[in-house]
């Protein structure tokens, strides 16, 4: 018991710290002065539950409160000028846009009507909207900036809508964090279904980071039981780290009813903040964290998991590689986002070997490549060719580990 105390201790300093490193300027979403030539400008359709905050360039708190509607324009810095998979913030207010991430324009919307005619300016061609939802310890502008870092970087062919709910932004608000979560999930299945009754959309896409996964899925699983089925509009479900229990996860899909969306989970087993939500959930495998050579998603048809363990990290709890790892952020946008509506034509794990060895390649040593599961799909109905795949990384490894012999 004082082992695992320990343990569980260092964990939260090892966190505390991470985040810590890294803490969002307070007031970047007072509105810049101007755009830099070059600039992408990103007009995203917000959904909060968060309390008003009196503070100037905050505008929500942590703390719960009514659901509020907004429009944002990000200003996103030319590609020349940031890495792919970062948000450059700002060193200093007002921000430098030329460099620098920084916030255009900040509407209030009123009801029902004017989220419709928002959905109808920014429809996308295909109709498609992707819904994001962040996960723990996270500011309301940083899930802002995070979104549309992700979007942009990704590619995604959508309309760009984030449901925030009330994170207070601290690694020891973990059990307050979750009952937010909790609180908001009416607030989440009211947008769920107001999208889907939009003539102006005609897909929906859901993206759910960590602890946001298990409000995603227990909104779901809100609609389908009362109606009987989920909104046949929704066809693609992606969980990135998802802090779900993996019990209450199946319990939560088998709620979905036969006709399911496209599920896709990204997991790692180097998830540094998902051991520490398992310390404290029962030592119950979390879905993010799980390891799937135990191959335990078989028996759930419709399941796709990408195992990202070895593969390069981009955060320093490696619990963001979805968002952070270059190939892989494209990979979202391109196949899983953008080619939901395919799904059904083509396995993911099909989609994914184009890109499959330019994520290994950013591991830093062949030695950290997953070879049984090696940034692929461990498929509910694994494809003929996946053992060939398996072979040809093996045989890949096994050379370049006889060259760095030879290079000794």
């Amino acid at each position: 018991m004082r082992t695992s105390a320990h343990r569980l201790r260092r964990l939260i300093l090892l966190i505390g710290a991470a985040l810590g490193g890294c803490a969002t300027p307070i007031g970047v979403l007072e509105p810049a002065p101007a755009i830099a030539p070059g600039a992408a400008r990103l007009n995203i359709l917000v959904a909060t539950t968060r309390a008003v905050s009196p503070e100037r360039g905050v505008l929500f708190s942590g703390e719960r409160g009514e659901t509020s509607l907004k429009s944002f324009v990000i200003s996103i810095p030319p590609d020349e000028r940031r890495q792919i998979g970062q948000v450059q913030w700002p060193q200093t207010l007002p921000p430098d846009p030329r460099s620098e991430f920084a916030t255009v324009e900040v509407d209030s919307l009123d009801g029902a009507r004017q989220v419709e005619d928002w959905l109808r300016r920014h429809r996308a061609k295909n109709g498609r909207v992707l819904v994001f939802i962040h996960g723990f310890n996270t500011r309301f502008e940083t899930a802002l900036f995070n979104f549309a870092q992700i979007f942009h970087d990704s590619g995604a062919e959508a309309a760009p809508v984030l449901f925030s709910w009330p994170s207070r932004g601290g690694v020891l608000n973990y059990i307050y964090d979750r009952e937010s979560a909790t609180f908001s999930r009416d607030a989440l299945e009211k947008l769920l279904r107001r999208l889907a009754q939009s003539p102006n959309v005609g897909e929906i896409s859901i993206l759910a980071h960590s602890m946001g996964a298990w409000a995603a899925m227990e909104s779901l699983r809100q609609i389908a039981i009362r109606d009987g089925r989920l909104p046949s509009k929704i066809q693609g479900l992606i969980l990135a780290s998802p802090d779900i229990d993996v019990d209450v996860f199946r319990a939560q899909l088998g709620s979905f009813g036969e006709k399911r969306p496209n599920v896709v989970v990204f997991l790692s087993r180097e998830d540094r903040a998902l051991r520490l939500s398992r310390s404290v959930g029962g030592n119950v495998a979390r879905l993010g964290g799980a390891d799937p050579a135990g191959k335990p998603w078989m028996a759930e048809k419709g399941v796709e998991i990408i195992d990202l363990s070895g593969a390069a990290a981009g955060d320093p709890l490696r619990h963001s590689k979805f968002a952070k790892n270059p190939d892989v952020v494209r990979f979202l946008g391109e196949e899983l986002i953008n080619g939901a509506s395919r799904a059904s034509q083509a396995g993911v794990g099909e989609r994914m070997e184009g890109i499959s060895m330019g994520v290994a390649q950013g591991v830093s040593s062949v030695a950290g490549l997953a070879i049984d599961a090696p940034v692929a799909i461990v498929d509910p109905e694994i494809r003929a060719g996946y053992a060939s795949r398996v072979q040809q990384l093996r045989q890949a490894v096994d050379n370049a580990s006889v060259a760095s012999g030879a290079d000794r």
